[in-house]
C-alpha cells in the first residue's frame, strides 16, 4: 500500500453502510492488514484480518465471511492453491485477490477461477476504498435479489412468512441482512406472532442452508434435564445415563440452533450458555473434557428481557451477547390488512387438505377483521381450524367462530345486507378476497400502482390485467 493509505479518507459521497458485512483481509504485512481494517471500518464493515493462509482457513471454518480480501503472494501458500480452498468453504464469499505490480497475468488468472476482481500493490485508500465500496454494492444486490426470490416463489411474503403490510417489508429486509451474517440474532414478538419460522428464514436463505437448524423450546425443557439436553452427557454421569449422548448444542454442529424463549433459561444455566456462545466450547455433563463448536445462534423471547436483567434474572452479559442484531415481529393488531391473505392461506390449505371446500360468509369475516388477536397468527390459525372443523355447511358464518370472538360487536355500515331480510350476509369467494387485498394496497399506496404490484410480489401486467376485470364487473373503486 502507499502512503497515502494512512492518509485521511477523501470527502467522497458515501455509499449506504456496509452493515452486518464481514470482511476477512488475508495478508502477512502487518501495516497492510491494519491499513485495510482502517478502510473496511470506515465503510461499515466488520472487518478481521489473518496473518497466513492457514489462520484464515481456521477461521472461515469458524465464521461466516461476506468478502475476503487475499494476499496472493503468502509465505508457504500457492495463492491460487488458497483461493480454492478458501471457496470451498465459503462458495458464496466475495474474494479480491491482492498481487504485486508486474504479476497482474496471476491475478487474471484468480479471476478465473472463482476471484470477484484484483488490486495491485502498491495501491491507494481511494482505490481499496472504490473497491470495497463496489463489493458491498453488489453483496446489497444479491441480499435483495434472493429476499425478491423467495417473495417470488411464496407469493406472500419472505420465505414462507405470510403478510404484505409495510411493517412486514421492514422486517423481511432487516431478515435478508441478518441471513448472511453469522451474529447472534435476538426475535422479539408477542406468543403466537411466528418467531421460529422467522428462526428459520434467516437459516435457510444464508449461508448455513444446508446445515442443521435446531430449535430448542427452553420453556418446555425440565429445569434438571436442561444442561444435559443442550450440551449432552457422558456415560456414568448421572443414573441411567448408560451410553454418552450428544447435546442439541453439538447436534447443530456448523449449523444453526435456535433457542426458542431464551428468557425462559435459569440464571445458573445462563452462564454455561454465555461460556458456550463466547469460547466457542460446551462441556458434556459428567466430562473434564471441553468440546469445541460451530453454531449460529438465534434466539427469541416474548419477554422484555431488558427489565429482567433490571430485575436480575436475566444475566446482562449473556443479553448483550444475544442482542448482537435484533427484530422484531409485528403483533398482528399492528397490521390488519393481513389477516384476509392470512385467512385466505389458510382455507385454502384447508381446503386442499381435507377436499371440502369451504368458505367465510361475509358477517364472519367482519367479525375476523375487528378482533384484536391477543394470540395473533396462531390464534387466528386455530380459530378458523375449529370453525372449518365444526361447520357442517360450505359456509361458514360469524356464529361458527369460538364464542369469545363471535360475541365482539361490529359496526355495521348502511347496504352491508343482502338485501333478504334472513341476516345472512353474501358469500366471500377467495377472488373477492383477493380482490379487496389488492385495492386497499393500492388504497394506501395513494394509487401508487408499480408499488403495490411489487409489495403484493405479482407483475404489473397481472396487476393491470385484473384491475381491467375489476372495472368490467362495475367496481367503481377500480378506477383509482
Amino acid at each position: 500500500m502507499t502512503s497515502t493509505a494512512l492518509s485521511p479518507l477523501h470527502t467522497t459521497p458515501q455509499m449506504e453502510p456496509a452493515n452486518f458485512l464481514n470482511l476477512l483481509i488475508v495478508d502477512d504485512e502487518r501495516s497492510i492488514r491494519e491499513a485495510c481494517r482502517e478502510v473496511a471500518q470506515s465503510l461499515g464493515f466488520t472487518a478481521y484480518a489473518a496473518d497466513s493462509a492457514e489462520h484464515a482457513y481456521r477461521m472461515l471454518d469458524a465464521q461466516a465471511f461476506d468478502a475476503v480480501l487475499l494476499d496472493l503472494r503468502l509465505p508457504g501458500a500457492g495463492g491460487l492453491d488458497a483461493l480454492r480452498r478458501i471457496k470451498e468453504r465459503r462458495p458464496e464469499a466475495v474474494v479480491i485477490v491482492v498481487t504485486g505490480y508486474g504479476t497482474v497475468q496471476s491475478a487474471v488468472q484468480a479471476m478465473k477461477n472463482g476471484a470477484y476482481d484484483y488490486v495491485t500493490k502498491p495501491f491507494s485508500v481511494d482505490e481499496l476504498k472504490l473497491l470495497l465500496e463496489r463489493v458491498a454494492s453488489h453483496l446489497k444486490l444479491k441480499s435483495e435479489n434472493r429476499m425478491l426470490r423467495e417473495k417470488v416463489k411464496s407469493k406472500q411474503g419472505f420465505g414462507g412468512i405470510i403478510g404484505r403490510a409495510p411493517e412486514m417489508e421492514k422486517l423481511y429486509r432487516i431478515i435478508a441482512k441478518a441471513a448472511v451474517s453469522a451474529h447472534p440474532v435476538l426475535i422479539l414478538g408477542e406468543s403466537g406472532t411466528g418467531k421460529e419460522m422467522v428462526a428459520r428464514s434467516i437459516h435457510y436463505s444464508g449461508p448455513f442452508r444446508d446445515k442443521p437448524f435446531i430449535p430448542v423450546d427452553c420453556g418446555s425443557l425440565v429445569p434438571t434435564l436442561i444442561e444435559s439436553e443442550l450440551f449432552g452427557y457422558v456415560k456414568g454421569a448421572f443414573t441411567g445415563a448408560n451410553q454418552s449422548k450428544d447435546g442439541l448444542m453439538a447436534m447443530a454442529e456448523g449449523g444453526t440452533i435456535f433457542l426458542d424463549e431464551v428468557g425462559e433459561l435459569p440464571v445458573d444455566l445462563q452462564a454455561k450458555m454465555l461460556r458456550a456462545i463466547q469460547e466457542k466450547e460446551i462441556r458434556p455433563v459428567g466430562s473434564t473434557r471441553r468440546v469445541p463448536i460451530n453454531v449460529r445462534i438465534l434466539a427469541a423471547t416474548n419477554r422484555d428481557l431488558e427489565q429482567a436483567v433490571m430485575q436480575g434474572a436475566f444475566r446482562r452479559d449473556l443479553y448483550f451477547r444475544l442482542n448482537v442484531l435484533s427484530l422484531r415481529i409485528p403483533p398482528l393488531r399492528e397490521r390488519r390488512q393481513d389477516v384476509p391473505l392470512l385467512i385466505a392461506h389458510f382455507l385454502e390449505r384447508m381446503i386442499r387438505t381435507s377436499g371440502q371446500e369451504k368458505m367465510l360468509s361475509d358477517d364472519a369475516m367482519k367479525v375476523l377483521l375487528a378482533y384484536d388477536w391477543p394470540g395473533n397468527v396462531r390464534e387466528l390459525e386455530n380459530c378458523l381450524e375449529r370453525a372449518y372443523a365444526f361447520t357442517s355447511g360450505p359456509l361458514i358464518h360469524s356464529t361458527d367462530l369460538p364464542q369469545e370472538i363471535a360475541q365482539l360487536p361490529v359496526l355495521e355500515s348502511p347496504g352491508n345486507g343482502n338485501g333478504n331480510g334472513n341476516g345472512r350476509s353474501k358469500i366471500i369467494p377467495m377472488a373477492e378476497l383477493e380482490k379487496q387485498t389488492i385495492l386497499s394496497a393500492i388504497a394506501e399506496l395513494n394509487g401508487d400502482k408499480l408499488q403495490a404490484a411489487r409489495l403484493l410480489g405479482i407483475g404489473k401486467t397481472t396487476l393491470y390485467r385484473k384491475l381491467k376485470d375489476y372495472a368490467l364487473q362495475g367496481c367503481e373503486d377500480a378506477r383509482i
